[in-house]
């Protein structure tokens, strides 16, 4: 059996395996005016699982719509479980991982649950050419500091499109605790296996 990925943009997929379709993330909706697929959450009718890498809205947001339509069950860490529960997702539907889990799909396709790391959004380096390490060695409160700073910048900005954006980011009602808790997953199937992480940190030890 022939296995298709499909990109909707951002870091969501849906992967259609061995009569099955997993997605990758959930979010498909676009603030208005941004380019997209042309679909919404809510245009998606056929799906057994989703897997959420973090549960930053434009990762998690359109689980809830998916899991209410089809039906199909959510995996991932206990904050994006915590955020589906406010938004009346069944708790039969939901799966929270910790990571180092292996989760049988199917007879014929299973998951490995891999802890990840964000990417380094609160380092200072900003040059193309310079690698970021996300400030090796700075201290937490001084990295909740970089990430306000972050915040207030996008708040306060006059750039085309911002207030689409922003008004886009106040319509999500899920606001998780900090990172929301990252993971990769190595899916593997009879056609293959695909490693799929959602963001762009890793710990160099796994």
């Amino acid at each position: 059996m022939a296995t298709y990925l499909d990109w909707y943009g951002c870091a969501t997929f849906s992967l259609r395996t061995s009569g099955m379709t997993i997605f990758l993330d959930a979010y498909i909706d676009r603030p208005e005016g941004a380019q997209g697929t042309g679909l919404t959450a809510s245009d998606i009718t056929e799906a057994d699982y989703i897997l959420i890498g973090h549960s930053h809205f434009d990762h998690l947001w359109g689980a809830e719509t998916i899991a209410h339509n089809t039906g199909a069950n959510i995996i991932g860490s206990h904050e994006t479980v915590r955020l589906m529960e406010l938004e009346e997702v069944a708790p039969s539907q939901l799966l929270a991982v910790s990571g180092g889990e292996t989760i049988k799909l199917s007879d014929s396709v299973s998951v490995k649950v891999f802890p990840s790391q964000h990417s380094c959004i609160w380092s200072k380096s900003g040059a193309v050419d310079e690698a970021c390490f996300g400030d090796q060695g700075v201290m937490y409160h001084d990295r909740l500091l970089r990430l306000q700073e972050r915040a207030n910048r996008r708040s306060s900005s006059t750039d085309p499109g911002m207030t689409d954006v922003m008004n886009h980011r106040s319509s999500c009602t899920q606001s998780p605790r900090a990172e929301g808790g990252a993971y990769a997953y190595l899916i593997e199937t009879p056609e293959g296996s695909i490693l799929w992480k959602d963001t762009s940190g890793h710990w160099t030890g796994i």
